[in-house]
């Protein structure tokens, strides 16, 4: 109560009402999973099960064909999420795929918030990450044929500490002298399942249900998204009943609840599902599922983020966000590109949702998705920090290059291109 009081002695003060301030609330937690994290778990499932039947030849695939790397690299980079740009860090660091193919990797990617996008903006998406995925195949290619002067990066670089590695940057092939890190597999832990003393207890049985659950009202979520967009993206009022409405309405909010139970609570007694990282080969078709689970609940959690820090930032200010970015000019695009600098994919997501809004040119967007690197570059921070501030480096130079060439030259690089 004394909460509630709070909150509307602050929306008095900054000019409007708690019902407003609830109404936003409550329609962010229910749209946020109907519009985007129901299609985010169909599609990470979809690759999960394919890694998961395909028993890791993907991985073998990479290693055994040094001439297609690069290659490989982008299209693993280019699946939505981190999983497949991730599989080409631990094959860098183990000295089986080339530095190229890294860069190319993390170029095609476009983390999680490839998914925001890709649920609403899917025109916008097939550009953006094809123009991303051509530039990874170009750099990677030129990198591990001609180096484009990793050697006088590599020495900017140098004073930041050591690399692990003991072949420092492969610009050819890692067979003559790239990183070799043996120890790789007995050290790295990205893959642990973060397990309490609970295990098999009550907390362990009731987070395993809400995982269940969760799937079954992402199943709802799914139906009630697809037949919003076949109806036109109509405005849907908050209600609870057997209709449309509330189809769209309680699972949006039952879904977000359970997420968050599983982000915040449930990983802790079930495991995180490999959030943000994928392994050769998953052992099981329910830990498939969890996975998919862990990943998409991740997501949720920021994407409701993004639509919180939206909303309210327009109720607060009254400043539109696409106001501003038209102000800028070509500064939008430069934006989006040094942003992609920053490792991980929270503040990508929350660009994405931004775009989704209006609030952003499509020529920033693409340059964020050509620069970010998503969870991806983790593993090689860890390991090997010269190299990965060299790729992250590598990856902002085409997002530069592309995000003002379309702010100039494609008279459809502006505001709400492909937004449904």
């Amino acid at each position: 109560m004394t909460g509630l009081l709070l909150l509307g002695g602050l929306s008095s003060t900054l000019g409007f009402t708690l019902e407003e301030a609830i109404d936003i609330l409550l329609v962010s937690l229910r749209d946020g999973f109907v519009q985007v994290s129901a299609f985010v778990a169909a599609t990470v499932l979809i690759f999960s099960y394919v890694q998961y039947r395909t028993g890791g030849r993907i991985v073998t695939y990479l290693e055994n064909n040094e001439r297609m790397q690069p290659l490989a690299g982008a299209l693993l980079g280019l699946t939505p999420g981190c999983g497949g740009a991730i599989i080409a860090m631990p094959l860098y660091i183990r000295g089986t795929v080339s530095f190229g193919t890294v860069v190319a990797a993390l170029v095609a990617t476009a983390g999680d918030s490839a998914f925001v996008i890709l649920a609403l903006a899917p025109e916008a998406a097939l550009y953006a990450y094809g123009m991303a995925f051509a530039a990874a195949v170009v750099f990677g290619y030129a990198i591990d044929r001609w180096g484009l002067g990793v050697g006088r990066v590599d020495d900017a670089v140098s004073q930041i500490g050591r690399p692990m590695t003991d072949g420092g940057l492969a610009t050819t092939s890692v067979a003559s002298g790239g990183p070799s890190l043996p120890e790789y597999g007995d050290e790295c832990h990205c893959n642990d399942h973060t397990h309490t003393a609970d295990d098999g207890g009550v907390m362990t049985t009731i987070s395993h249900g809400v995982h269940v659950l969760w799937w079954v009202v992402a199943a709802a979520g799914l139906v009630a998204g697809v037949l919003y967009l076949v109806r036109g993206a109509p405005e849907v009022s908050l209600e609870v009943g057997p209709t449309f409405f509330g189809l769209f309405t309680v699972s949006g909010l039952v879904g977000t609840s359970a997420s968050f139970y599983l982000h915040f609570v449930g990983r802790r007694f079930i495991g995180e599902g490999e959030v943000g990282r994928i392994r050769d080969d998953f052992t099981s078709t329910y830990e498939t599922f969890q996975h998919a689970a862990m990943e998409t609940s991740m997501v949720t959690v920021w994407v409701i983020a993004a639509y919180l820090i939206y909303e309210y930032g327009i109720l607060i200010t009254g400043v539109e966000i696409a106001t501003v970015a038209a102000a800028v000019g070509v500064l939008a695009p430069i934006g989006g590109a040094l942003l992609g600098l920053i490792p991980g994919c929270a503040p990508q997501i929350v660009f994405a949702q931004i775009y989704a809004h209006g609030g952003i040119p499509f020529s920033a967007l693409t340059a964020n998705a050509i620069s970010q690197d998503g969870d991806a570059l983790f593993p090689l921070l860890a390991f090997d920090m010269k190299a990965a501030i060299v790729a992250t480096i590598y990856t902002t130079i085409p997002a530069l290059i592309a995000g003002v060439a379309l702010h100039y030259v494609w008279p459809y690089a502006q505001f709400g291109f492909g937004v449904l």
